[in-house]
Formats: C-alpha cells, sequence, structure tokens
C-alpha cells in the first residue's frame, strides 16, 4: 500500500514540477572522459556537452578524449565526420604534459588537490612526481604551486610511459 501510495507521489511530483533535462547533452557528457580538465574552455565535461548540445559548439576541443570522442559525439549527432579526418592521431601527436622539479618541491600537496585526474602522487611534507601515462596537460596546477616547480613540457604521444 505504501509503495502505491509512493508511486502516486513521485508521479504528481514529476508533473506539478517539470525538471527540465536535455538527453542529447546527457548522452555528450557520457562520451566525454569526465576529466573536467577545462582543456575545451569550458568548466567541465557537462558544460562543454551543453555547449555542444544547445549552442553548437566544435566537437573536436576534447583533448583527453581524443579522435576516438570525436568521432563518437559525430556519429552520435549525425555528423559529417569526413570534415574531421584531419584531426591529430592519438599515436602520433604533441601533448602537454606537466613535469615537477622534484629538488625544488616542498611537498604542499596544493597541486595533487586540484589534480582531475590523480596524476600527481606524493603526500604532504614530500617531494610529488607527475605520472606521465595519466597526466592530461591541463595545467590546472600550475599557478597553485608555491615555488614555481611545475612545467609544462611538450611530448610525443607515444613516449608516455
Amino acid at each position: 500500500m505504501l509503495s502505491i501510495f509512493l508511486g502516486l507521489l513521485i508521479n504528481y511530483v514529476s508533473h506539478k514540477f517539470n525538471i527540465d533535462c536535455d538527453p542529447i547533452v546527457d548522452k555528450i557528457d557520457a562520451l566525454l572522459p569526465q576529466t573536467q580538465c577545462a582543456q575545451c574552455n569550458y568548466p567541465g565535461c557537462y558544460a562543454y556537452a551543453s555547449a555542444i548540445g544547445n549552442d553548437g559548439e566544435s566537437i573536436d576541443k576534447c583533448i583527453p578524449g581524443g579522435n576516438e570522442i570525436v568521432f563518437k559525439i559525430a556519429n552520435l549527432l549525425n555528423y559529417d565526420e569526413l570534415k574531421y579526418k584531419n584531426l591529430y592521431s592519438s599515436t602520433n601527436v604533441l601533448q602537454k604534459i606537466v613535469i615537477i622539479d622534484e629538488n625544488n618541491c616542498v611537498g604542499c600537496s596544493k597541486c595533487r588537490l586540484v589534480c582531475p585526474v590523480d596524476a600527481i602522487v606524493g603526500s604532504y611534507n614530500f617531494m610529488h612526481t607527475v605520472l606521465p601515462s595519466m597526466c592530461t596537460g591541463c595545467g590546472l596546477c600550475i599557478p597553485l604551486c608555491p615555488t614555481n616547480c611545475i612545467k609544462e613540457k611538450k611530448i610525443l604521444y607515444d613516449n608516455l610511459d
């Protein structure tokens, strides 16, 4: 009896307070890597997905996602994927990563706390380092370093080990 009452209550509330959701934005967001790295110039993956779905933003701005994400989004939106054939290949591209000058790291842990993909390892008051295979090169950690020991470095994607 309680479940019937709760079911009717939920049905009434869903009709009374119509919640707007955009299923295409949710589908695009599900395809993005959820690194929240902001390399697409949006504050997060959902904001970028919303811009693609609602404002017609370009679908090739997700650097961590690479070509695979572009083609999946193009397929979802029925875009002509031929115009995206000149995108970089994930096997031969210069990619940005960050490196930490470990001799100057004071172990403040500010960089580790903002890393969206947990590519920075280390503990408080001890040296930190970056796992290059996980780093997306978003650079969110660079302005927080009090000793300026974090720098960007361009490498070939193949050299990530």
